[in-house]
């Protein structure tokens, strides 16, 4: 008997995953760190510093509709190369950074590269690939991620703490320069080689989703085309960009994922800053608090996926973002470092059973058509709130003193944002039609 193998969708859940590891931790899970050293090494102010991932969110409205439109059409196999290649350039320019305006550009061009090449077009990716599992195929995409967000966080804090030279010498001597130009060469090598073991669809390798075994048929001996392979899907309804948009779910989900995200986005921005300029720790611990969030949300973002894939998502999405937000709660009534670590577990209780769930439930709700588009337009809402998330909380550290009452506030919106996934009601979809083959542009040639 012949020993089935492993479903190829499987592995590019892992290799999506290792590709939002280039992509995304450096730039959003890293920029703790990266802010200190920028303190030190220019003076800046919490409020500029903050304003770099304001930038990034800008980037983001104006350009997910784009990224989502280019995923689904010239497919994720291409877009990860164009990606990845941007970031490269980005990280070599922010390696030379002399100027605040410089620094802007750099992660402009980071958040630029980042889209192009990752969450959105590899999401549409999986979505392509799996339906019953999309939680749980999504869930460990994110899983990997955050195992590389456990590693290199503190590895690049050991590497860029201005306390010390570890990696001067090289061009300069301030390690933070060299180690951007390190990455930059890893993010090209990612480029070159990652697209090659990447494929758009399930068809594309005469496969179905989910790895389902397509109808026997003895009589015909040729291989079917990814064509016929699409029209023998299993129908499945779909919503165009213009249905889903006339659809509660949609607004409720793209603010209920803005709200829930604006609390990461200071704490990536912040936390270091906090727990080292205004409470004396060391750099070194924050990059433990760092993982340890990480370290917790890596079995829960399997969980939460699992979970997601068994009861309705809506309701999911509900407590692991009360969660996060109680979290942030505890470290405004206390800044001891038992708190911290307390806060970390719940961080990454909450945040990681909540990352797969946020695109799972838009794959499930809106269908795989015009998947990439839908993403991509129900970012700007959220992007729109991110772009308010670092910059308030740094102008409220520098008035009152302190990140307490922005992080309260921050948790606040959380709520709300769970609020709104709790409402989101699943749409009553349109009639089901045989998937389209895809356009050839999307293909693997």
């Amino acid at each position: 008997m012949r020993q089935r193998r492993v479903f190829y969708g499987w592995w590019l859940s892992g290799i999506s995953g290792l590709v939002m590891v280039i992509s995304a931790v450096p730039v959003f899970h890293g920029m703790a760190v990266w802010a200190v050293a920028l303190e030190s090494h220019f003076g800046w102010s919490r409020t500029q510093l903050g304003l770099a991932l304001t930038f990034t969110r800008a980037e983001g409205a104006l350009f997910g509709p784009l990224e989502g439109y280019l995923a689904d059409k010239l497919g994720t196999r291409k877009m990860v190369l164009i990606g990845l290649t941007v970031l490269a350039v980005a990280f070599a320019i922010f390696s030379q950074v002399n100027a605040l305006w410089i620094f802007y550009l750099a992660f402009v061009l980071m958040s630029l590269g980042q889209g192009l090449g990752g969450w959105v077009p590899l999401m549409t990716m999986l979505n392509n690939w799996f339906g019953r599992w999309r939680g749980t195929a999504m869930g460990i995409s994110m899983s990997v991620m955050t195992a590389g967000a456990i590693v290199i966080v503190p590895v690049l804090g050991w590497a860029i703490d201005p306390d010390f030279n570890r990696l001067g010498g090289i061009v300069t001597e301030h390690s933070w320069r060299n180690t951007a130009l390190i990455i930059a060469a890893v993010m090209l090598a990612g480029a070159l080689l990652l697209p090659l073991v990447i494929r758009n669809r399930p068809q594309d390798m005469g496969l179905l989703p989910d790895g389902d075994q397509p109808e026997q048929r003895p009589a015909v001996q040729r291989e079917r085309t990814p064509a016929e392979i699409a029209a023998s899907l299993p129908p499945e309804p779909e919503l165009t960009v213009g249905q889903a948009l006339r659809t509660q779910a949609f607004w409720c989900i793209a603010f209920g994922h803005g709200f829930a995200s604006m609390i990461i986005l200071a704490i990536m921005s912040h936390l270091g800053l906090m727990m080292t300029t205004d409470l004396g720790y060391s750099l070194t611990t924050v990059g433990f608090v760092v993982a340890l969030y990480n370290f917790v949300s890596l079995p829960f973002q399997l969980a939460g996926g699992y979970i997601g894939d068994r009861i309705p998502k809506n309701i999911a999405l509900f407590l692991f973002t009360m969660i996060q937000g109680i979290a942030v709660v505890l470290i405004t009534i206390s800044h001891s470092l038992t708190m911290f670590y307390v806060f970390a577990i719940l961080f990454g209780i909450g945040f990681g059973g909540r990352t797969p769930l946020t695109t799972a439930i838009r794959g499930e709700y809106f269908g795989r058509a015009s998947f990439g588009r839908i993403l991509g337009i129900s970012t700007v809402p959220m992007n729109i709130l991110l772009m308010i998330s670092a910059p308030l909380a740094g102008i409220m550290r520098d008035q009152l003193g302190d990140y307490d009452l922005a992080f309260l506030t921050l948790a606040v919106l959380d709520g709300i944002g769970a609020l709104l996934f709790l409402i989101a009601r699943r749409p009553k979809l349109p009639a089901a039609q045989p998937a389209p083959a895809v356009a050839s542009a999307a293909d693997d040639s």
